[in-house]
C-alpha cells in the first residue's frame, strides 16, 4: 500500500507505474524512396484525417439510435448507411497499410483490433446481403450487425489521448485487482454453497422470491451479487429469519420452510461486511490509485507523459528496426538526443549511465524500459524517493559504478599522457633529424656552390685565355697580312735565268742579297734557303716578328710561288 509512504516515496511509485505502462512507438518512419507511399503516409498522419476517423466512428455508432427490427424499412436503411461506413473502414485501413507497410500496420496493437473489426464488418455485409432472402437469418444478422458497431466504437478510445487515458485506467486496474476479484468470486461462491444449503427451502417473502432466492448455486449467487450493491440487504436477511407461525416445521430439515435467524444474522452481516467494507474497499483503492496515475498533475509528476513521449519519439528514431531492443553502442546517441527533464550531462554523467546500462545488460542489447528506468532514477533524488532496502540496493550500485567510471578516467588519463609523451618524442626525433637533414642539405648546397665558383672562376679564365688567344690570332693574322702586303710590294724577281745568275734582288731595306751564282742543280735547290734567309733578314731589320711563326702559316704559300716561278725558269 501507499498509506505510509511520503509524498515523494508516492511520486516514485506513480513513475514507475507510468514506466511500466509505456511502450516504444511502433510507427513505421516515413517512406522516402516511393513518393506515393509517401503521400499516403502524409495523408495518415495528418491530424484532420484521424479527427475525421472519429467523426465517422461516432456517426456509426449514432445508427444504433433506434433498435434494428425485423421487416422494418427503417432497419434496412440502416443496414446500409452502416455498410457505406464499413467501406470507409475498409479504405482507411488499405491506406494505412500503404503507407505503413504490412508489417509496420501489424505492429500497433490499435491497428490490429481496428482491422478485426472491419473483416467483421465485412463478414456482416455479407450475411445482410445474404438474410435479404432469408426471414431466418435476419435477426441474427442485425444483432451481429450491431455489436459490430459497439465493437468499432472502442476503436477511437486509441485515437484520443484522454479515451485512451482512460481505457488504460480500467485495463490497468483490472489486471491489478485481477486477484482480488477473483478471490471475491470464491467468497461468493462459498457463501452461494452455504446459502443453499441454509435458506435453500426458506418460503419466499416479501423480498425473496421466483428469481430471488436461494433454491440453486446460480441464484444465489446472483441474490448474492444484490446483496454486494448494498440493495435491500437486510429485508432479506429478515426474510431468511422466519420462524412458526409463518412457516410451517417438517419431520425433517427438507420438509420445512422456516429458516433460521442466528445463522441468517451471521451470514448476511458476515458476508456483507466482509465484501463490502474489506474486498470492494480494495477495488475501489486500486482504481484510485491507477486514476491517480493517469490523471495526476504533470506539474507534480517527476517525469510528465510530455517527457515520456519525448523518450519514445527519440527510441523511435534510433530504434530502427522497431523491435523495441538496441545495441548498447547506440545508447550514447540516444542519451544526447534527449531534452527537458531526461537531458544527460555529457560531462557528469553520460559515462556513468553508459556503464551501468553496459554492466546491467553485459554488453548486449537493451530494451526500452531499461533505459527508462535509468533515466528516472537519475532524475530523481534517491535519498527522498526510494524506500529502504530499494535505496541500498541502488546506492550500492552506484558506489560500483563511481569506482569504474573513476578507474576509467585514471586509466584514459594514463593513456593520454603517455600519447602525449609518445608525440613529444616523435616531435623531438623528428625535429632532429629535419636539423641533421637541413645541416647534411647546407654542407651539400654549400659544396655545389663551392663548385659552381670555381666552374665560373675557371670559365673566365678559359675564357680570358680564350680572349687572349684570339686576340693573338687576330695579331698575328694582321702581321700576316701585313707582310704578305710586304712581300707583294717589294720583292723583285729575275724573269729570266740569266737575269737571276747575273744580278742580284734587293728588299726594301735596301740590303743587297748576296749573288749567287747557278752552276749546278745542287746551286739551284739551295735558292730557295738563299731566299729564305733574305726574307728573314729584311724582316728583322723592319721589325721583330718571330720566323718560325711566319714559317707555319704562310711560308708554305710563298714557297709555293717561289717554286711555281722557279719551275717556269728551267
Amino acid at each position: 500500500g501507499t498509506a505510509l509512504l511520503t509524498v515523494d516515496q508516492r511520486r516514485w511509485m506513480d513513475l514507475k507505474g507510468r514506466i511500466k505502462l509505456a511502450q516504444p512507438l511502433r510507427r513505421p518512419s516515413r517512406p522516402e524512396n516511393n513518393k506515393f507511399r509517401s503521400y499516403i503516409f502524409d495523408i495518415t498522419q495528418n491530424q484532420l484525417f484521424k479527427k475525421s476517423s472519429a467523426i465517422l466512428v461516432l456517426l456509426n455508432c449514432a445508427l444504433l439510435y433506434k433498435p434494428w427490427k425485423v421487416k422494418e424499412q427503417i432497419t434496412q436503411i440502416l443496414a446500409l448507411i452502416s455498410s457505406l461506413f464499413t467501406f470507409l473502414f475498409l479504405i482507411e485501413a488499405i491506406m494505412k497499410c500503404i503507407a505503413l507497410g504490412f508489417v509496420g500496420y501489424w505492429q500497433s496493437r490499435s491497428n490490429r483490433f481496428d482491422l478485426l473489426v472491419t473483416i467483421l464488418g465485412i463478414g456482416w455485409i455479407v450475411l445482410n446481403f445474404i438474410s435479404i432472402s432469408k426471414i431466418e437469418l435476419q435477426e441474427f444478422s442485425n444483432t451481429f450487425g450491431f455489436t459490430v458497431i459497439i465493437l468499432r466504437f472502442f476503436t477511437i478510445a486509441g485515437k484520443h489521448a484522454t479515451l485512451k487515458m482512460l481505457m488504460l485506467t480500467i485495463i490497468v486496474s483490472f489486471f491489478k485487482s485481477f486477484f482480488i476479484i477473483l478471490g471475491m468470486f470464491l467468497l461468493m461462491l462459498v457463501y452461494a454453497f452455504a446459502g443453499v444449503i441454509l435458506f435453500g427451502c426458506v418460503k419466499f417473502g416479501s423480498e425473496l422470491g421466483r428469481h430471488v432466492n436461494f433454491k440453486t448455486v446460480p441464484n444465489a449467487i446472483v441474490l448474492l451479487m444484490r446483496i454486494v450493491t448494498g440493495e435491500d440487504w437486510n429485508k432479506i436477511m429478515h426474510d431468511c429469519m422466519v420462524v412458526p407461525p409463518r412457516c410451517t416445521r417438517g419431520g425433517s430439515y427438507w420438509e420445512s420452510d422456516c429458516g433460521n435467524a442466528t445463522a441468517s444474522i451471521l451470514y448476511f452481516c458476515s458476508f456483507y461486511i466482509i465484501i463490502t467494507y474489506i474486498v470492494l474497499n480494495l477495488l475501489v483503492a486500486i482504481i484510485m490509485e491507477n486514476f491517480s496515475l493517469f490523471y495526476s498533475n504533470e506539474e507534480d509528476a517527476l517525469l510528465s507523459y510530455t517527457d515520456i513521449r519525448h523518450f519514445q519519439t527519440v527510441w523511435n528514431m534510433i530504434d530502427i528496426e522497431r523491435k523495441g531492443i538496441i545495441p548498447v553502442r547506440r545508447v550514447k546517441f540516444l542519451l544526447r538526443l534527449l531534452r527537458g527533464r531526461l537531458e544527460v550531462d555529457a560531462k557528469k554523467l553520460l559515462k556513468h549511465m553508459c556503464y551501468e546500462i553496459e554492466k546491467l545488460n553485459n554488453g548486449n542489447d537493451v530494451t526500452f524500459h531499461d533505459v527508462l528506468n535509468m533515466l528516472a532514477y537519475r532524475s530523481v533524488d534517491i535519498r527522498k524517493s526510494l524506500q529502504f532496502e530499494e535505496l541500498l540496493a541502488r546506492e550500492e550500485l552506484e558506489y560500483l559504478i563511481e569506482e569504474e567510471v573513476a578507474k576509467l578516467t585514471i586509466r584514459s588519463w594514463l593513456n593520454k599522457c603517455l600519447k602525449r609523451i609518445k608525440a613529444k618524442d616523435q616531435i623531438n626525433v623528428i625535429k632532429n633529424l629535419q636539423s641533421s637533414n637541413e645541416l647534411a642539405f647546407f654542407r651539400e648546397a654549400q659544396a655545389i656552390t663551392t663548385n659552381e665558383l670555381l666552374k665560373r672562376i675557371t670559365d673566365n679564365v678559359g675564357s680570358d685565355e680564350e680572349r687572349r688567344i684570339k686576340n693573338l690570332d687576330d695579331q698575328q693574322q694582321q702581321q700576316k697580312d701585313v707582310i704578305k702586303d710586304k712581300l707583294d710590294r717589294t720583292t723583285v724577281l729575275p724573269t729570266s735565268s740569266n737575269d737571276f745568275n747575273n744580278s742580284n734582288y734587293q728588299t726594301q731595306a735596301g740590303t743587297n742579297v748576296r749573288d749567287t751564282s747557278i752552276e749546278s742543280k745542287g746551286a739551284r735547290r739551295s735558292m730557295p734557303q738563299q731566299l729564305q734567309q733574305s726574307v728573314s733578314l729584311t724582316l728583322s731589320s723592319d721589325e721583330s716578328y718571330s720566323w718560325n711563326s711566319w714559317k707555319t702559316s704562310n711560308f708554305n704559300h710563298e714557297r709555293k710561288d717561289v717554286e711555281l716561278w722557279w719551275a717556269n725558269q728551267f
